[in-house]
């Protein structure tokens, strides 16, 4: 063993605890965890303590944490390493292997992706168990929406996720000091470089292990609006995850049997509540999150009651307002015809009307398919705006985005393809697009008052209240002037140089208008990013 490396205190054989039936049997005395850290002190401690049940040796290594990591780590019974160079994550392998020589296993545990000791025994089993030599655990992948967007448009496979966990018997602890840097290898390059050195390698997938065991830090709502659901109502609950804390069901007046399907529930998370006059889809998922808020749930997530919207990709609306990248979070399908897959034409072109609609009004630029109700919200945006104030029609979504941009709220897409079954939509983009339009207009009107007046203040107001003055009126007063010209009647040659003025400015200061707003959002964006 390098003694030069090893800076902190040797620890003491920790007895084998009894487990519960559900966990798996392991011997811990002759098991070292690695723990590669970097300002962690919030979460190492209870990290060391649990690992500890598992193994009789921690070591952390610490990357020069410049907060209290380090002490946290040895108060929980750590020893440390410190690499204050930051060589990389190959460093802690071989530092690990050093200081593992009177074990029998290594295990090298990534906090950076995975916080939960709890999944060390089922990383632990194969080598102990099944003879392996190496063990690699993937977890579920972190949010990345350039990355998604682009698998999606080149019609993709997402890749493996990131290795959480390595585990290595002793066989392999030579090779380890003398081998390149594997860690940071694909998964397919691990297993083939085990084959080299004929190794007897496999690789585990934890990402359902590993979301469940993170999302079930948070208390996680779910709001189910339902009206004349009966058919698909049963089914909707049934696929909610178990990591959810809480169903709210909103029955809004349903005249079919939805009643009885939602009595018969036996689901014990099941909160429900009937609206006794239909109030519209809007003020169901209100009264929704007013429940979830009273019961102080953490996120908030809207699945409709027809299961159209598959809650396997649940995680993916979690995931950024849990890594604190958003607040709202809601579903994309228009990104590919792929992704909108039994969308039809005259549904496709509803939606991108709207996206462009709201784009405007709510001043998030880069969203799109705003209809999309598939959405969750941290317990901060819904504190944030009125929820009376939404409005109650299923333009609710475009409402609650307009509110959530002049609050200051982060909202992203994650791109989510269709699932059509036997639903029918009782949108009428006919009737629908002429009900949203003014709310839409009047919701921006009242997000330029609130975001660029009252709470701050910013010129494009007066770009936009120019725009919206000189752009009409131009048109106007051109429209008139052809009319004119084609009644044959005297003009002023001035007044058609006038006329293309008045527009060519009102276009002018328009997009200068929506040019501030847009770099406003990104610079709000790139604020909370340090």
């Amino acid at each position: 063993m390098n003694n030069e490396l090893i800076m902190g205190k040797n620890i003491q054989l920790i007895p084998k605890k009894e487990e519960n039936s559900d966990v798996i049997s392991i011997s811990p005395q002759k098991v070292t965890v690695v723990i590669p850290v970097y300002n962690e002190e919030v979460s190492i401690g209870s990290v060391v303590l649990r690992a500890k049940k598992f193994a009789d040796r921690v070591v952390v290594v610490d990357y020069a944490s410049s907060d209290n990591t380090v002490e946290v780590a040895e108060l929980a019974g750590a020893q440390i390493i410190r690499d204050n160079k930051r060589r990389g994550l190959d460093f802690p392998i071989k530092t690990g292997v050093q200081c593992a020589t009177d074990s029998e296993t290594l295990l090298f545990m990534d906090v950076s992706i995975c916080h939960e000791p709890k999944l060390i025994p089922k990383m632990l089993e194969p080598i102990q168990k099944d003879d392996f030599d190496i063990v690699i655990g993937t977890c579920f992948v972190k949010s990345n929406r350039m990355e998604d967007n682009v698998s999606f448009l080149n019609n993709k496979q997402m890749e493996n996720g990131p290795v959480g966990f390595f585990v290595f018997s002793k066989e392999c602890f030579e090779i380890l000091l003398t081998s390149p840097n594997i860690y940071t290898s694909s998964v397919e390059t691990i297993l083939s470089f085990a084959k080299e050195h004929n190794l007897k390698a496999k690789h585990l997938n934890l990402e359902e292990e590993h979301t469940f065991s993170l999302f079930k830090r948070y208390k996680i709502g779910v709001v189910v609006p339902a009206y004349n659901e009966e058919v698909l109502l049963g089914e909707t609950i049934k696929g909610i995850p178990e990591y959810v804390s809480r169903i709210y069901v909103v029955d809004d007046c349903s005249s079919d049997r939805t009643p009885e399907v939602i009595k018969s529930l036996t689901d014990p998370r099941v909160v429900s509540l009937r609206h006794e006059v239909n109030m519209g889809a809007g003020k169901s998922v209100i009264d929704g999150y007013k429940m979830a808020l009273e019961d102080k749930m953490d996120i908030v997530v809207v699945m409709d009651g027809d299961n159209q919207m598959d809650p396997a990709q649940m995680p993916r609306l979690l995931m950024p307002i849990i890594e604190g990248k958003a607040d709202y979070t809601k579903g994309n399908r228009l990104i590919t015809k792929e992704a909108r897959e039994g969308m039809s034409a005259w549904r496709f072109f509803g939606n991108t009307l709207l996206s462009l609609l709201t784009k405007i009004g709510s001043g998030y630029w880069d969203l799109m398919d705003p209809q999309n109700g598939y959405a969750a919200a941290s317990r901060k945006a819904l504190e944030a705006i009125d929820l009376d104030s939404v409005y109650t029609y299923y333009g609710y979504v475009n409402d609650i985005l307009i509110k959530l941009n002049a609050y200051g709220m982060r909202v992203t897409d994650v791109v989510i393809p269709a699932r059509y079954g036997n639903e029918k939509s009782s949108i009428k983009y006919s009737k629908y697009i002429f009900k949203v339009a003014p709310m839409l207009f009047n919701g921006f009107l009242w997000r330029l008052k609130t975001k660029y007046v009252l709470l701050s203040f910013h010129p494009l107001v007066f770009f936009y209240v120019a725009s919206m003055a000189l752009l009409p009126a131009g048109l106007i007063f051109d429209f008139w002037i052809l009319v004119q010209k084609l009644m044959h009647n005297p003009v002023s040659p001035n007044y058609p140089l006038l006329g293309v003025f008045m527009t060519l400015m009102g276009i002018q200061l328009l997009f200068f208008a929506m040019f501030f707003d847009m770099q406003s959002d990104i610079s709000k964006k790139l604020d909370r990013s340090f």
